[in-house]
């Protein structure tokens, strides 16, 4: 599992490449709670292009950060989601909460 992040004006952007489940999702809980507190931005755009699974460990990762971010008013929105991830975000309702984006 890979994360990259980068801040673009005023957007925080990652990139999740691989697999979100129990064996990786300590190092992107830690990873994304670092890239949170990296710098000043007023949303993020979280890019699952590259995601290629994930199980129930990671929808509880993603769902944790959304509580971090709402509590500093800061959306979280999601973009490029793979076949299997658009699965998922549709069947669990995440939509609802880090709504998709073109």
């Amino acid at each position: 599992m890979k994360l990259k992040s980068r801040i673009y004006n005023g957007t925080l952007y990652v990139l999740l490449c691989g697999e979100l489940d129990e064996h990786s999702a300590t190092y992107v809980r830690d990873e994304m709670d670092k890239a949170f507190s990296s710098g000043i931005f007023k949303q993020i755009i979280i890019d699952l292009s590259e995601l290629e699974f994930m199980d129930s460990t990671g929808i509880g990762v993603l769902i944790g950060r959304y509580k971090k971010m709402k509590d500093r008013s800061i959306p979280i929105y999601i973009c490029n989601p793979s076949s299997h991830a658009e699965k998922i975000f549709k069947m669990t309702g995440l939509y609802e909460i880090m709504p998709k984006i073109v």
